[in-house]
């Protein structure tokens, strides 16, 4: 499986901001997709995944109720729809696969896309 993540850019405050991740491959139905982060000088951490079949996604607790992941299997893309950006929101933004059922946790994703960079100012 191949992803690409697209979609980053600098915003300000309170906008809203959505970032694609295109998927290739072979894609079996229990696969995951999940959005991380990593802001300058600080670990990649998890912020939402999705199960390609479908069903209930999973968030961080820092989102709030402000991000949305949704994916599209016609289209074969996991969007991250964000809204009230803040600051604090500013990092690279990847997303990743895993067939595995631990799927908050970085080290259990095997396939990464590139980054793209969300810049928030105040």
């Amino acid at each position: 499986v191949q992803l690409q993540a697209s979609g980053g850019g600098l915003v300000q405050a309170g906008d809203s901001l959505g970032l694609s991740c295109a998927v290739s491959g072979r894609i079996y139905p229990n696969y995951k997709i999940g959005w991380f982060r990593q802001a300058p000088g600080k670990e990649r951490e998890f912020v939402a995944a999705v199960t390609w079949s479908g069903g209930r996604p999973s968030y961080a607790d820092f989102v709030q109720g402000r991000f949305a992941i949704s994916r599209d299997t016609a289209k074969n893309t996991v969007s991250l729809q964000m809204n009230s950006l803040e600051p604090e929101d500013t990092a690279v933004y990847y997303c990743a696969g895993t067939q595995s059922g631990v799927f908050t946790v970085r080290r259990y994703y095997k396939e990464w896309g590139q980054g793209t960079l969300v810049t928030v100012s105040s």
